[in-house]
């Protein structure tokens, strides 16, 4: 993932009800999903730890426990702009992503509240899926960075690469 689709994007495109419709057909609503996930990836990060947060309001370990997994997520996820290099080799976001989520998981669940944290990561994947069938991707745009590297972005398919 690059640093332009790793970025925040502004909450007030995220959160437009304006950009709401709901999708014509199941095909419609995959692609929306596929777009708007890779589109608003840190957006929705954010709105994943919120609703993790709230979840745990009423554990107070849990909570001292999260918010050091937090620190871990500034770290390694929301304030870096590039790559994370590890004995030499490149990790890839997507990697970084996957591995601070089980983490962020397992280390709050192991403070003996998974009924908190499975409801919690279930109203988070609701809540992110609807957002991002119901989101229309043509105000979207994509980045320059992107087009740099190949990549278009269409509306009637996911993507091509130019050769």
């Amino acid at each position: 993932m690059s640093s332009s689709t790793k970025r925040c994007r502004p909450w007030r495109v995220f959160l437009n009800p304006f950009s709401l419709s709901p999708p014509i057909s199941f095909g419609e609503a995959k692609r929306r999903i596929h777009h708007n996930i890779t589109y608003f990836t840190y957006n929705y990060s954010l709105v994943s730890l919120l609703i993790l947060f709230l979840a745990l309001i009423y554990h107070p370990l849990s909570l001292i426990v999260f918010l050091v997994v937090f620190v871990f997520w500034l770290v390694f996820y929301l304030s870096r702009n590039e790559s994370l290099v590890i004995f030499g080799k490149v990790i890839d976001d997507n990697v970084v992503l996957i591995l601070l989520r089980v983490f962020t998981v397992v280390a709050v669940g192991l403070t003996g509240v998974w009924l908190n944290v499975i409801v919690g990561c279930l109203v988070a994947v609701f809540i992110i899926v609807f957002h991002a069938a119901f989101r229309i991707t043509d105000d979207l745009f994509v980045d320059e960075e992107n087009l740099s590297n190949g990549l278009l972005n269409s509306v009637v398919s996911s993507s091509y690469r130019l050769v």
